[in-house]
């Protein structure tokens, strides 16, 4: 998939990203964007044929920053907990600031078995993404002493992401953003073993 975008593209994917975090795939229309960007439909289209081919993008960039961000954690916080913090620190700022209120391949997920089927397989890729690198990063923490896993680091890695998750739509729940870190902060206790 080409990531490669004109400044316009962009523009029309990073309004896809807000509406997808939003109310997920069926929450939107070209005719949403179009107001949002100030462009008719069909220029719309013409950057992105179909809404499908619009979404799939926009998930591709999401994973491929999410990729990213996960490398730039693993290259500058050698700390297995710190990288954690570093992790649930970054999504408490785009949850308190609304830059990001919620992971859209979380609102995705509850959609996928009414969504086209390459966007269902990008977001699953994403989770896999997460979850292996979680894995890894409980792994190097649990050998350094600093998490008591309970079962293995991919089960871990499963649960500490469905946390993760749960608790940003704990905090879209009761619109509290607050909710976000203390749910984050007491899974990474748990796995600390701090009381």
């Amino acid at each position: 998939m080409n990531m490669e975008l004109s400044p316009r593209a962009s523009e029309i994917a990073e309004h896809t990203k807000q509406l997808l975090a939003a109310g997920g795939y069926h929450g939107f229309s070209y005719a949403d964007l179009s107001e949002r960007v100030h462009i008719g439909k069909p220029s719309i289209h013409h950057h992105f044929p179909s809404k499908a081919d619009l979404v799939l993008t926009v998930v591709g960039l999401h994973r491929a920053q999410a990729v990213q961000g996960m490398a730039a954690l693993d290259q500058q916080i050698d700390d297995p907990l710190a990288r954690l913090t570093a992790y649930i620190d970054y999504w408490s700022r785009c949850i308190g600031d609304g830059t990001l209120p919620i992971c859209i391949c979380a609102m995705l997920a509850a959609e996928l078995p009414m969504i086209p089927q390459e966007i269902a397989h990008q977001v699953r890729a994403y989770f896999g993404d997460l979850t292996a690198w979680l894995a890894t990063v409980l792994e190097a923490g649990a050998a350094k002493g600093q998490f008591h896993l309970r079962d293995t680091p991919l089960v871990e890695a499963q649960t500490f992401m469905s946390t993760v998750h749960g608790a940003m739509l704990t905090a879209r729940a009761f619109d509290n953003p607050e909710a976000f870190a203390s749910v984050s902060q007491a899974a990474i206790r748990r796995l600390t073993g701090a009381n």
